[in-house]
């Protein structure tokens, strides 16, 4: 059993609110990395940027233009591509919601996340979020969409967590409906009366894009940040079941005259619609005069699922990678990510820098030009989004619950799994076997070792998530 060690959550939000007192944001200035990033473009800076992070719930690596699909049409995701950076090598912070988002939040990966499954534990009020931070930093912060982090009356709720407004679904079972009859706004439950009574008026994607626009209306003078966590293409599990066809969405265009399955022409409407109110949000800033101060992240919350019906070999939803929702493998865990940023990010490029959901948090503060808390997980990528050297952590780590304990690292080029029982790390040389098929941990012992002794010294202990068999 591995010794217990300090938990890095117990002091971050003592030291976070220590060094605001200090005047930590004073940082604005001529070290503040929007100024310098636009006065080297001959820029005048006036405002701190604003800050859109769009995430896709179990939206696969394979599922976007830009990343490879051939029939689902995303043509404003790949617009917004061509118009900023596009990661090939981003990774989700779980392979499942609540944790992925946790990691987002926060900026500890599962091995230190208060969240490491999608049990309701809640985020305790000593955790610091990275709406706090921002809110710290002058912005208002607003949430639209799925939380998953918190349950009403609990201090996880995302008001209790650093966001001035907030709309959506709290917990993930509760957003499988997109005809949902109530929905939570701060924190008060919100009537659907379209949906009463199992009527479908009212889809909930649909309420959070308008959401979404009122939000950045209302807060456009900025600086704000906006979490739009969109719920598609999640299935509607229990609609699955009961009729086999668990992608709900109100029609299924442009496929409908499509030969494939209903169940498919749903998902790849899903995908669509998606993208088609992206592209009115990107719109919608052009209108308002501040999209070339907001910097709009792109991605999804894990890999593909296999619910509701929806065949993920049918599109390809992985791509070239192994795995899917629920696997620590590449699958599983990477997935597509989109940074555009007019004035600061160079359009058009593509990065194989590897990085993760916990560098958000320090990622968005640096922009921002204030301090993150001490002792996450997560580093600042932005001199990556700059085109600039960029520094890399030395591993990226998970663990998973369902099914038994599994884990996995990513060191350099190296990529490791171990699945339950506690049994023998699989090791796979990404450079040269991208969708991992030739396990090499026999003729790399020495790499194995040290990816044991991370996979050994890269946690602690939660009560919340016990490992099974330790005691």
């Amino acid at each position: 059993m591995t010794a217990m060690r300090a938990d890095p959550r117990r002091t971050t939000r003592r030291a976070f609110l220590r060094d605001l007192g200090a005047g930590a944001l004073a940082a604005m200035g001529a070290g503040h990395p929007r100024a310098f990033s636009a006065l080297e473009r001959g820029k005048t800076v006036t405002r701190q940027p604003n800050i859109i992070f769009i995430l896709a719930d179990d939206l696969g690596y394979g599922d976007v233009g830009c990343y490879g699909q051939k029939r689902i049409k995303t043509p404003e995701l790949d617009r917004l591509a061509s118009e900023g950076v596009r990661f090939t090598q981003c990774y989700a912070g779980s392979t499942v919601c609540a944790p992925s988002r946790c990691a987002l939040m926060t900026g500890f990966h599962t091995g230190h996340a208060r969240i490491r499954g999608n049990a309701r534990v809640p985020l305790l009020p000593e955790d610091v979020t990275v709406a706090e931070v921002l809110r710290s930093a002058g912005y208002t912060t607003g949430i639209v969409g799925k939380w998953g982090l918190g349950e009403p009356d609990t201090t996880g709720i995302p008001t209790r967590q650093g966001f001035d407004y907030w709309f959506g679904y709290l917990n993930q079972g509760h957003a499988h409906d997109y005809y949902p009859d109530y929905l939570w706004r701060d924190e008060q439950r919100v009537e659907i009366a379209e949906n009463a009574a199992g009527k479908k008026g009212a889809y909930s994607h649909d309420l959070f894009t308008q959401e979404a626009m009122d939000f950045i209306r209302r807060a456009h003078d900025g600086p704000f940040f906006l979490y739009l966590a969109y719920t598609i293409p999640h299935a509607n599990n229990e609609l699955g079941r009961d009729t086999g066809n668990g992608m709900e969405v109100p029609d299924s265009k442009p496929y409908s005259r499509e030969s494939w399955p209903q169940v498919e022409k749903g998902f790849a409407a899903m995908v669509t619609r998606m993208d088609r109110d992206i592209g009115t949000i990107v719109a919608l800033l052009k209108t308002l005069g501040i999209d070339e101060d907001t910097v709009i992240f792109f991605t999804s919350d894990n890999g593909p699922h296999r619910e509701g019906g929806h065949n993920p070999e049918f599109f390809n939803d992985s791509g070239p990678l192994r795995g899917i929702k629920r696997d620590l493998y590449e699958g599983g865990i990477r997935v597509p990510m989109i940074v555009r940023w007019p004035r600061s990010v160079k359009a058009g490029a593509v990065s194989d820098q590897a990085w993760s959901f916990w560098d958000f948090l320090p990622t968005a503060a640096e922009i921002a030009g204030v301090q993150p808390p001490a002792g996450l997980d997560g580093i600042s990528m932005l001199p990556g989004l700059l085109g600039k050297r960029q520094r890399t952590a030395p591993y990226l780590y998970w663990e998973f619950f369902e099914g038994g304990f599994q884990q996995a690292v990513r060191m350099g080029d190296w990529k490791a799994v171990r699945r339950p029982p506690f049994s023998g790390i699989e090791l796979y040389d990404l450079a040269h076997d991208l969708a991992e098929g030739r396990n090499v941990a026999p003729e790399h012992p020495e790499i194995v070792a040290r990816i044991a002794d991370i996979m050994a010294q890269a946690r602690t202990d939660s009560p919340d998530f016990p490992v099974p068999g330790r005691h």
